[in-house]
């Protein structure tokens, strides 16, 4: 097995168990995802089908590192924007807003894209944390540790 290879399965498995405990949260500890954490989902999903064609595709092209890394990156810019919504004071976060299932079914899309990537105040609460950091806060850390890890092939040649 070669570096890349490695490289990719650990992003995978690291993939695996962020959205693992995102989705224990959501369905065993009843913590309804934000428009924001959806939005990070989706960042960890494209990431990790990005790193599986790179397994299965070809394996050492720099171009399945560079949409993984992208993928990741976005990911980052919408756990860095939750997290600055959770650092405002009370009253200077958005409103909270209906439900996405409710925002799907009645609002336009592009009212629903805008709640997905800006956020609203729902985004703002902190209801779970661990060691001081929030979900996106971890997400955030997840998101570099990927990129770190895609990366490492290149970075660490010999």
């Amino acid at each position: 097995m070669t570096r890349y290879h490695s490289a990719m399965l650990a992003v995978l498995g690291l993939i695996a168990a962020m959205l693992t405990a995102a989705l224990f949260y959501e369905h065993v500890d009843g913590q309804e995802p934000c428009p924001l954490c959806l939005t990070q989902r989706i960042g960890f999903l494209l990431a990790g089908l990005m790193a599986f064609i790179a397994l299965i595709e070809n394996p050492g092209r720099p171009i399945y590192t560079v949409l993984v890394a992208l993928s990741s990156l976005a990911g980052a810019g919408f756990s860095l924007r939750q997290i600055y919504l959770q650092s405002l004071p009370p009253g200077q976060a958005p409103a909270c807003g209906p439900g996405l299932d409710y925002m799907i079914d009645v609002f336009p899309a592009s009212e629903v894209l805008r709640a997905m990537t800006l956020g609203t105040g729902d985004c703002a609460a902190v209801d779970w944390s661990l060691l001081g950091l929030s979900m996106a806060g971890w997400a955030l850390l997840g998101f570099i540790a990927v990129i770190a890890l895609a990366v490492s092939p290149f970075v660490l040649r010999r």
